[in-house]
């Protein structure tokens, strides 16, 4: 298959820094739709033999020098080949046009992780697991649900694209009414889109922050607007999706058959998150009538909000210990 060539940055320019204990290189493997993408890997140092191996990917809107890349430099330090991908249209990855996000598309940018890092010589193909965060957390469980060679998926801080595209943050617009308005104005938008040639951007996190901006609109604007986690190409840190870039979302729920993953999940998530009504019910609907549900879990980090799994905030929130043991437990 033609792998397209790309523009990759060679420095370091992660918001993170290097690790002496990994090796680093950027590779580039494709997706069966042809799209070319990005990515880090990241090898332990010193060790031989076949590795395990995890695929990184998020959060929604976000690029790998970002959390996935923390994500992945971490667990390679712990013993995994990892792998932090740029999901299609984002980031250093190809796609024309940029900043659109598809249900399908991105769950295939997961799965071709796995196809790369399968034949990858480093990799034993029987011992591979995703991580997903944010909005890559949905993504990752419905690769689950789809690809039976993963053993193991870890998603944190989880959002379900779908649920809050069609129902609104909250369930605040569960409505017929109000679903119909937002296609309508997805469909006029398209026309305009067409009439000037280009696609019109949604904004990314607002900036500056208004003063009366609710908690988790401020919680994004302390990672993706601040040296903390700002990223030239983070469409979140900058001038975010397209309007129309996430219109198929309205129309296709991606959890649908969680419940039968028969691999282990584990599900990650802040206790004081916005976002963790998403990993509760995910957990409860992946259990429910289920005969897999014994290698499935759900963990609340007390007192942790939404970004803090992200790079482990300030209190350092991640609990790569536990991730550690939960992929060498699934992955042995």
């Amino acid at each position: 298959m033609k792998i397209d060539e790309l523009e990759l940055t060679q420095e370091w320019d992660k918001v993170f820094p290097k690790s002496g204990k990994v090796e680093h290189e950027k590779v580039t493997f494709c997706n069966r739709y042809g799209i070319t993408l990005a990515a880090d890997l990241y090898a332990p140092k010193g060790v031989e033999g076949k590795l395990s191996a995890i695929a990184v990917s998020g959060p929604f809107g976000a690029v790998k020098e970002q959390s996935s890349g923390l994500y992945a430099q971490t667990m390679a330090e712990r013993g995994f080949l990892t792998l932090a991908f740029d999901p299609s249209f984002t980031g250093e990855s190809g796609g024309q046009p940029r900043y659109m996000a598809s249900p399908d598309i991105n769950t295939e940018d997961f799965m071709a992780a796995v196809d790369f890092l399968s034949l990858n010589d480093k990799v034993d193909p029987n011992r591979i697991g995703i991580i997903g965060i944010c909005g890559w957390g949905g993504m990752a469980i419905n690769a689950a649900a789809l690809d039976t060679r993963g053993k193991a998926t870890a998603v944190m801080t989880m959002y379900d694209m779908t649920r809050v595209s069609t129902n609104g943050y909250f369930d605040a617009e569960d409505s017929e009414e109000a679903r119909y308005e937002k296609k309508k104005a997805m469909c006029a938008q398209r026309l305009e889109d067409l009439k000037t040639g280009e696609y019109a951007l949604a904004g990314g996190v607002a900036d500056p922050l208004p003063e009366d901006a609710p908690f988790f609109v401020a919680d994004y604007y302390d990672y993706y607007k601040t040296d903390r986690g700002y990223h030239v190409r983070s469409l979140n840190s900058n001038g975010g999706w397209n309007v129309v870039g996430c219109e198929s979302f309205m129309n296709q729920p991606i959890l649908q058959y969680s419940n039968e993953i028969r691999s282990a999940v584990l599900i990650v998530h802040g206790e004081k998150a916005h976002s963790c009504y998403f990993s509760r019910d995910a957990y409860a609907n992946m259990v429910k009538d289920s005969n897999y549900a014994d290698n499935k879990e759900l963990l609340i980090v007390l007192n942790a909000v939404h970004t803090d799994l992200y790079d482990g905030g300030r209190k350092d929130a991640i609990p790569f210990d536990k991730l550690q043991d939960f992929f060498e437990t699934a992955l042995q």
